[in-house]
């Protein structure tokens, strides 16, 4: 079943917030998918310091079709009732009279025909942006956007193609004709910002992971806390020195580099 891939780049985000926000970013999606009865199989979520990345395995191409029930007034109810009950209804309701212990009513049957998947999930990241607290956020240029630091891109593809969405920024300063600086979710990502900084696409998340190995850049925050305590008890053993364990200032350092 597809797959969703998101990424979130932006400049440095501290290394005390990024399991948090990788929680965050997983919960808030999670949610935003249950409730657009999106079912899906695992959700996965890493941090770096310059990414937020989450990967959703399992979801439908569209959404399930749906019928809702509306219980209106009673037949015989005044018809001002009855007119009143027939606007709040979408043109193509059916209305019938149902029998009930306490009488005759008028029901409403609304059969909804479930949307895309794809452009169902671009309102999910959005509103999943929109609703994002950091302890400390900023902005930056002339936008209206807050954020821990200030975006580069967002990399968003679903079943293989990046979705179609523009992210709007908001705008101070009026450079954009429609009024808001806007950020498109799109398939490329970067490497390292020193060691790899060019620009490349992926497919999917098996492509973006290993592009970015080559790139110089570990997503998993405890594959890069396990290289540098084996690098740090290596370099250590070989002029006779132990490490003395820190577990807070391991998790720091895994949180300050993409690529030990």
């Amino acid at each position: 079943m597809p797959e969703l891939l998101l990424e979130i780049l932006s400049e440095e985000i501290p290394a005390r917030m990024q399991q948090r926000a990788a929680e965050d970013l997983k919960r808030l999606v999670s949610e935003g998918l249950k409730a657009a009865d999106l079912t899906f199989k695992s959700a996965r979520a890493y941090v770096t310091p310059r990414r937020l990345v989450l990967v959703v395995d399992g979801l439908p191409k569209k959404q399930p079709d749906a019928t809702e029930e509306r219980k209106g007034p009673r037949v015989d109810a005044p018809a001002k009732a009855v007119e009143g009950f027939s606007r709040s209804l979408p043109d193509d309701a059916k209305v019938e009279q149902r029998q009930t212990p306490k009488g005759k009513f008028l029901y409403a049957v609304i059969e909804r025909k479930g949307r895309a998947t794809a452009a169902v999930l671009g309102e999910v990241l959005v509103s999943t942006i929109n609703e994002f607290r950091w302890p400390k956020s900023m902005r930056w240029a002339n936008t209206i956007f807050s954020w821990v630091r200030p975006l580069h891109g967002i990399l968003a593809i679903f079943d293989g193609r990046p979705l179609d969405v523009r992210y709007g920024l908001g705008n101070r300063g009026g450079r954009s004709p429609n009024g808001s600086i806007e950020l498109p979710f799109g398939d490329q990502t970067v490497g390292h910002r020193f060691l790899a900084p060019g620009a490349f696409a992926v497919r999917d998340f098996a492509d973006y992971r290993a592009k970015l190995k080559k790139a110089n850049v570990l997503i998993d925050h405890a594959e890069r806390r396990a290289r540098i305590e084996k690098d740090g008890a290596r370099l250590t053993q070989k002029q006779g020195l132990t490490i003395k364990p820190a577990p807070e200032l391991l998790d720091e350092c895994a949180g300050l580099v993409e690529w030990p």
